[in-house]
C-alpha cells in the first residue's frame, strides 16, 4: 500500500467520501426550500451541467438547484452561504471561457425557468425581463412594435439575457450599437447572502455609485442576476451589406482601419480568413468568395437615403484599400444569407474538427493583419489549424483552434497556441478578453495582462461583494501560486519570462 498508485486510490477514495457526505448534507438543507423535481443530484442527472461551451474541461457539481421563484433563488443562497457552499449561477451554458463550469463541491444554480418577459415598455422603447429569457426571443416579441434588442451574439437563438449581462456579450452589429453593457438600463438579483440588489435604474441616471458597469461582465461573482431591464432599439427601414474580397490578408485588415477613418461607423464589419470562409460556405452556401485570403463584411442601415449614401462611401474606401471584388446583398435574403455565414461560424468550425477551441481577445485595429500573420505562424508552430472569425469593426478576435480532445498531446498543444494568441494580442496593445469572459480559460493570461497589484485590487472588489468568496469561486482572478507556476512553465520551455510580450 506504498507504491504511489496505491496512495492516488486512497487519496482519490477519500476525496469521494467526503464528496458524498458534502452531498447528503446540502441536499438535506436545500430539499425543503424546493419542489422534488427542481434538485438534481444523481450523476446521471447532473451530467449535462457538466461544462458550458468551453466543452474542453469538465466538472460534475455536487448538485443542480433549478428554483422557479425569485424567493427560492434567495433561499438556496442563503443556505449555501450558511454551509459554505460555492454556488455557480448558469443560464444556457453557451458561454466559451467555462464561467459556468461547477465547482466540485458546489452547487450549480440553474436560472433556465426564469424565462418570461415581464413587461415591454413601448413609449420608453424598454423591455424588462427575466434572466433565463433567450436574446432573440426579446426582438422576437418586440417585433410587431417595430423595435428590437440590438446585441446579436452569435449563440443568440439560445443563449439568455443572464447570461448576456455576465460576460458583457456583444454580436456582429455590437460596433454601431453597443455591447450589453450599452443596452442595459437595470439589472435585479441576490448578493451571496441571498439579500436583494439591485443595480441602474430605468431612469437617465441613479443616485449614489455608478455601479451597474461593474456587475455587466462580472461573471457571477458579484451577485446572482434574476431580472434585467434593457433598451430597445427601433428597427432600421433598410439594411444592405457589402461582402468585400481581398486577395492578402493585410490589405483586408487595412481596409477595416480605412473604414473607420474615414468617419463611417457600418451597423456591422466582420472579417474572416480563408479557412473560415470555406468550413462555412460549405455548410450554409452563403456566397462566400472561397478565392479570397479574406473577405470583409460591411453593413449599413437607417433610411434608404441614408444607405444609399453610406454604401458608396463604403465602396469607394474599400475599392481604394484594395478590395478584389464587391458584391451588394440585392435583397433582404441576401443579406441575411451573408449573416447567416457569419453566425453559422463555430458549428461550421465543428463540422471539420472534433474539437475546437474558440479564443477570444481584443487588439487595436490597425494591428488586424499583424495578429493573422502571427497566427499563421503559431499553426506551424504548434502543429495545429486555426480558421479565424472577427468582429473586425472593434479588433475583438474569434480564431477557432481545431484539435482532438481524445488526445492529450493535441489538447496540451492546443493551450500552449491560445496563450500565445492571448499573450500576443496583450503584447500588440490589447487585451485578453472581449466578451467572452475570463472564467477557467484565461486564468493563466490574466498574471500577463495585470499586475499582482491589479489583480489584489479586483480581489479586493469580490470580497466587497462576497466576503466569503461563495459565488463562482476559482474562476476570473488567478491566485499568486497559479502566476508563479505559469511564469515557471515558460521558463521550463526555455524562456526568460513571457517572450510574447517582447515579439512586438
Amino acid at each position: 500500500m506504498n507504491s504511489p498508485a496505491a496512495h492516488t486510490a486512497v487519496t482519490a477514495a477519500a476525496l469521494q467520501a467526503d464528496r458524498a457526505t458534502r452531498q447528503r448534507q446540502v441536499v438535506a438543507a436545500l430539499a425543503p426550500l424546493l419542489p422534488p423535481h427542481a434538485l438534481l443530484w444523481q450523476g446521471e442527472d447532473t451530467v449535462p451541467y457538466e461544462c458550458d461551451g468551453l466543452t474542453a474541461y469538465r466538472q460534475q457539481p455536487l448538485l443542480v438547484a433549478l428554483p422557479e421563484t425569485e424567493a427560492q433563488v434567495a433561499a438556496v443562497l442563503k443556505a449555501c452561504h450558511a454551509l459554505a457552499v460555492p454556488v455557480v449561477a448558469r443560464g444556457a451554458g453557451t458561454g466559451l471561457s467555462g464561467g459556468a463550469m461547477p465547482h466540485a463541491l458546489g452547487v450549480t444554480l440553474s436560472l433556465a425557468k426564469f424565462n418570461k418577459i415581464v413587461i415591454v415598455d413601448r413609449q420608453a422603447c424598454t423591455a424588462t425581463v427575466q434572466c433565463g429569457v433567450r436574446n432573440l426571443a426579446i426582438s422576437e416579441a418586440v417585433a410587431p412594435l417595430g423595435l428590437y434588442y440590438a446585441p446579436d451574439p452569435s449563440s443568440q437563438i439560445a443563449c439568455t439575457i443572464g447570461g448576456n449581462v455576465a460576460e458583457n456579450s456583444g454580436g456582429v452589429h455590437c460596433l454601431k450599437y453597443g455591447l450589453t453593457l450599452h443596452n442595459v438600463l437595470r439589472v435585479r438579483g441576490f448578493t451571496a447572502l441571498g439579500e436583494p440588489v439591485e443595480f441602474g435604474s430605468e431612469a437617465l441616471d441613479v443616485p449614489g455609485l455608478d455601479l451597474l458597469p461593474l456587475v455587466v461582465g462580472s461573471e457571477g461573482m458579484l451577485a446572482v442576476i434574476t431580472e434585467v431591464t434593457v433598451k430597445l432599439t427601433p428597427k432600421p427601414s433598410l439594411a444592405r451589406c457589402i461582402m468585400a474580397s481581398f486577395d492578402d490578408i493585410r490589405k483586408a485588415g487595412d481596409a477595416v482601419a480605412a473604414v473607420i477613418a474615414a468617419g463611417i461607423i457600418p451597423a456591422g464589419l466582420e472579417m474572416m480568413d480563408k479557412p473560415m470562409t470555406a468550413a462555412v460556405e460549405d455548410y450554409v452556401h452563403a456566397g462566400y468568395d472561397l478565392d479570397a485570403a479574406a473577405i470583409l463584411l460591411c453593413e449599413s442601415d437607417g433610411t434608404p437615403e441614408e444607405v444609399a449614401e453610406e454604401i458608396d462611401r463604403m465602396l469607394a474606401v474599400l475599392t481604394g484599400a484594395g478590395a478584389s471584388r464587391v458584391e451588394v446583398s440585392r435583397d433582404e435574403a441576401q443579406r441575411l444569407k451573408f449573416w447567416s455565414g457569419r453566425k453559422n461560424a463555430f458549428p461550421a468550425s465543428g463540422r471539420i474538427s472534433p474539437d475546437y477551441m474558440c479564443m477570444d481577445s481584443t487588439i487595436p485595429r490597425k494591428r488586424l493583419a499583424d495578429i493573422l500573420l502571427a497566427i499563421q505562424e503559431m499553426e506551424a508552430k504548434y502543429g495545429l489549424r486555426c480558421c479565424n472569425v472577427f468582429h473586425a469593426g472593434d479588433g475583438n478576435l474569434h480564431p477557432l483552434i481545431l484539435f482532438d480532445a481524445n488526445d492529450p498531446d493535441q489538447m496540451h498543444r492546443c493551450e500552449l497556441f491560445g496563450a500565445d494568441i492571448l499573450e500576443t494580442s496583450v503584447a500588440m496593445g490589447g487585451t485578453v478578453t472581449g466578451e467572452h469572459g475570463v472564467g477557467v480559460e484565461k486564468l493563466s493570461s490574466m498574471c500577463v495582462q495585470f499586475s499582482p497589484a491589479e489583480r489584489e485590487q479586483m480581489a479586493a472588489l469580490k470580497r466587497a461583494f462576497d466576503g466569503q468568496g461563495t459565488l463562482n469561486p476559482g474562476k476570473v482572478i488567478p491566485t499568486l501560486q497559479r502566476c508563479a507556476e505559469y511564469g515557471k512553465m515558460h521558463v521550463k520551455r526555455g524562456l526568460l519570462a513571457f517572450p510574447e510580450l517582447e515579439r512586438f
